[in-house]
């Protein structure tokens, strides 16, 4: 039992999908009964009216038959409900019912029952008045001072405030700068009517001022509610509070001053009667409603603010003194005095839901039994810990976040790659050049052994390869059955790809009896496109720019083995030398040592070794896996090629500079554009015509350069796109080959591909320059550091785009020299200290580079 939860007193569910909102609740002694208890009125939507007279005979009881004093139905939809001295005559409590079109007074009495059903209530029309406009809300009170009597007035939705004196209309006068209509209330302290406008702002009108303005008075009776337009208002006072207000409520008890309350969306103000803040309250969480109430305090209000976090706070002035839970989003509250029980709190929200609570909390009697005490086996208690501490153990050492699929999973994703390309190509608004671009099929399977809920599959393969769909939507899988779907991956960019791979994601949800609506789960799986995809067989050439040798320890296999999809075994030629032809329109050429164990790779461009030799270096280890040889391996003693790989660094930085200066031109020529648009305007605004001083040729001159200017940068980004595809694909040959090189292991090849590799995407705010080099700085650090002094260095927090690529070419470049000298990858924290004890000392100039910034 919480402390700091509404104790349900009394509570009821109104109807059936019934919606009640602010204005929908009130409480009053509406049948004069004249014994102080207040009965709670509430009206819905759906038009049913209903007052409850709650008697629980203990706390927490639901309603009783006899609660319900009177329920009945108006047919119209009720909008608010207010109870006052509406009737001429008599000073007896009437109650007002607004609805969209009509305003009714209605007469709430009781009979004395002679029998054990208890007294019956009815309602009597007193009056009612057809509204000409769409209501919205009303207040009431004694306009213009008079005695012994309320009038009402009325808030249309397109800004008349229209005053009824009880059985007769008044007037109805327009508000000024009307959007939308807000919340309204009266201050008799000042005679006049405060709402918040569509400007932000509460805005006070006085009676007076209201009653003495022009009006349509000399046009028909019938046309005075649907005609008047009265003279613009003059407003008393105006206060900006920024915000849009949900409630307004004017207070005035014994203790206290006069004081006008508004709720808005953050903030909770009070105000004096000439409109100046008294205090105000920012609020961190939604409102929903609020009623300010008399305080013990002197000089204090109290007043309580309903959230939307089911929340009701008690606030002394700005003190908050109380929170309390509530079991609904309140969207009205009010203080009743209920069964000679005063301050007890009505909320009512959006679905019906009527309560009647107080703070606190009853004492508790539940007592804890006692427990009957037995000997301890500590000989089980220990065979138990050491059973825990195993499991414990087991779980510490692995590192993975996610769990170990199970053998058996609740749903297979699997994808076949036809081995021959597509007869008919299915490449849809392809970019490249060549004659023909070939498509393959993949054909992916999902076979599901569980119910499987709004099942999705996504297959993605990176740009500039594309798919013809690449989004599929299924019906609900039972079990044990399977769904297939057939696309084709062909090349869309006018640039050879990164990587030959792709993957399927098949998101699905699993219902449980405790989550009927499923727990979502993904599976997923990869699959390895053919290199036919992309280039085809061609001549090789003898003349190239870029060389890279690959060093094996077995005798060099024929193409012919290989390479069966591109060597015509007709032609013995080429059984040690191959041509492969892009169809980007660049060529590489690779050679079989007929003497060594080597392989040659050679190409005009750099980018271009990188998927023939991942090619070449994977079916050799399959072809040799197939011979049972398990001692294959592959090196690289060459030099890596690093101003190669720093040309296209630097190229690929060049066009993000370009990229930069382009949206600053745009940025100025907009900002350009912009004012003479508004000298423009200004001219044609301006009664008298003037002449445009070439202001139109200027303008046209200024649109074509924004149209150039955006057309360039169109152009710069398809480039940069391209030299990213180029500048990954060389980074992979780079890892590739410093992997063969200083024969890493699995970890320390994913330590690499993640440092060199870190992003999927190149965009201006977070570039691949700035993060490899960050990366590389905390290696350099980290675990390839030469001294404790360079650990204690501070790595910038921030990234952000450098002026040039030096910095990073330098670091790439004492990477390598690291690695070289000894230097071993590991991301553990201890790595550090053993790797400045195996690296030897550096040279003399090496050092001098380290040191510099």
């Amino acid at each position: 039992m919480s402390l700091f939860k509404a104790r349900d007193w009394w509570s009821t569910i109104l109807g059936e999908k019934e919606e009640f909102d602010q204005g929908c609740m009130c409480v009053a002694d509406v049948d004069n009964s004249g014994s102080g208890q207040d009965k709670i009125i509430v009206g819905s939507y759906m038009g049913y009216l209903r007052i409850f007279n709650p008697h629980p005979v203990k706390p927490g009881d639901g309603v009783q038959p006899q609660d319900l004093l009177l329920e009945v139905q108006l047919r119209e939809p009720i909008l608010q409900v207010e109870v006052g001295k509406f009737v001429s005559g008599t000073e007896g409590l009437h109650l007002a019912v607004l609805h969209c079109r009509k305003l009714c007074v209605y007469a709430v009495s009781g009979t004395l029952g002679n029998v054990e059903h208890g007294n019956q209530y009815q309602i009597k029309l007193m009056y009612e008045h057809n509204l000409q406009r769409m209501a919205c809300n009303m207040t009431y009170g004694p306009f213009g001072g008079v005695k012994g009597r309320d009038l009402i007035c009325i808030q249309s939705m397109d800004g008349m405030l229209m005053l009824f004196e009880q059985e007769s209309y008044a007037f109805g006068r327009f508000l000024p700068g009307f959007l939308l209509p807000g919340p309204l209330t009266y201050s008799s302290r000042t005679d006049s009517f405060i709402t918040v406008s569509s400007c932000r702002q509460v805005e006070s009108y006085k009676y007076q001022v209201l009653a003495f303005a022009t009006d349509a008075d000399e046009r028909q009776e019938t046309e005075q509610q649907k005609l008047s337009s009265g003279k613009r208002l003059a407003v008393d006072w105006v206060l900006n509070i920024g915000e849009q207000a949900l409630d307004i409520c004017v207070v005035s008890f014994n203790q206290a001053v006069s004081s006008v309350f508004v709720l808005g969306e953050r903030n909770f103000f009070c105000l004096k009667d000439n409109g100046q803040i008294r205090f105000m309250k920012k609020l961190d969480y939604s409102p929903s409603c609020f009623i300010p109430y008399c305080s013990v305090k002197e000089g204090t209000i109290n007043t309580l603010i309903g959230n939307h976090s089911k929340m009701l706070n008690v606030y002394q002035d700005v003190t908050l003194k109380w929170a309390t839970q509530l079991p609904h989003i309140p969207v009205s509250v009010k203080v009743a005095n209920l069964q000679d029980l005063k301050g007890v709190i009505v909320t009512l929200s959006d679905n019906g839901h009527l309560q009647c609570s107080y703070l606190g909390t009853d004492p508790s009697l539940f007592q804890a039994p006692r427990v009957d005490s037995r000997e301890i086996n500590y000989e089980e208690f220990d065979a138990e810990m050491k059973e825990l501490q195993k499991i414990i153990k087991e779980a510490t050492k692995t590192q993975d976040i996610l769990p170990k699929s199970d053998k058996h999973r609740d749903l297979i994703v699997t994808a076949e790659v036809s081995p021959d390309l597509d007869a008919e190509s299915q490449a849809i608004d392809s970019e490249v050049k060549a004659e023909t671009v070939p498509s393959v099929t993949v054909k992916i399977t999902i076979q599901s052994r569980v119910t499987a809920q709004k099942p999705n599959l996504a297959v993605c393969v990176q740009a500039p390869l594309a798919v013809t769909c690449d989004q599929f939507v299924f019906d609900d899988l039972e079990p044990d059955s399977s769904e297939t779907v057939v696309l084709s991956v062909f090349l869309k960019g006018n640039c050879s790809p990164s990587e030959l791979e792709g993957n399927c994601v098949f998101s699905y949800n699993t219902p449980t009896e405790l989550n009927p609506e499923g727990i979502p789960k993904v599976a997923q799986c990869n699959f390895r496109l053919p290199l036919q995809l992309i280039c085809f067989p061609a001549q090789p050439s003898k003349a190239a720019n870029h060389k890279l040798t690959i060093d094996t320890n077995k005798p060099p296999i024929s193409f012919l083995t290989i390479f069966p999809d591109f060597v015509d075994p007709c032609e013995d030629g080429q059984a040690n030398v191959l041509g492969f032809q892009f169809l980007t329109g660049s060529k590489t050429t690779v050679l079989a040592s007929k003497t060594s164990q080597r392989y040659r790779i050679q190409s005009d461009q750099l980018e271009d070794l990188w998927l023939i030799t991942k090619e070449l270096t994977l079916r050799l280890e399959e072809h040799f896996k197939k011979q049972n040889c398990k001692d294959f391996a592959c090196t690289f003693s060459g030099s890596i090629p690093l101003q190669e790989y720093f040309e296209l660094i630097d190229q690929h930085f060049e066009l993000r500079l370009n990229a930069e200066k382009f949206q600053e031109l745009l940025s100025e020529r907009a900002v350009q554009f912009r004012a003479i648009e508004r000298r423009l305007l200004t001219r044609f605004k301006d009664k008298t015509p003037a002449p445009l001083q070439h202001l139109d040729t200027l303008l046209e001159g200024t649109f074509r350069e924004v149209i150039a200017l955006a057309d360039a940068a169109e152009e710069n980004q398809a480039n940069m796109f391209q030299a990213f595809t180029k500048l990954k694909s060389a980074t992979h040959l780079v890892i590739m080959l410093i992997s063969l090189w200083q024969k890493l292991s699995t970890d320390q090849v994913a330590i690499l591909e993640a440092t060199f590799l870190p992003l999927a995407e190149d965009t201006q705010e977070l570039g691949w320059e700035e993060t490899v080099d960050a990366a590389i700085s905390y290696l350099l650090r980290t675990c390839l550091s030469k001294s404790s002094k360079e650990q204690a260095l501070t790595l910038s927090s921030q990234l952000c785009m450098p002026k040039d690529t030096s910095r990073l070419k330098k670091n790439i470049t004492l990477f390598c020299d690291r690695l070289a000298k000894g230097g071993r990858l590991s991301l553990s924290t201890d790595s550090a200290t053993q790797a400045a004890a195996v690296m030897p000392g550096l040279s003399e100039d090496a050092a001098e580079e380290e040191e510099k910034p």
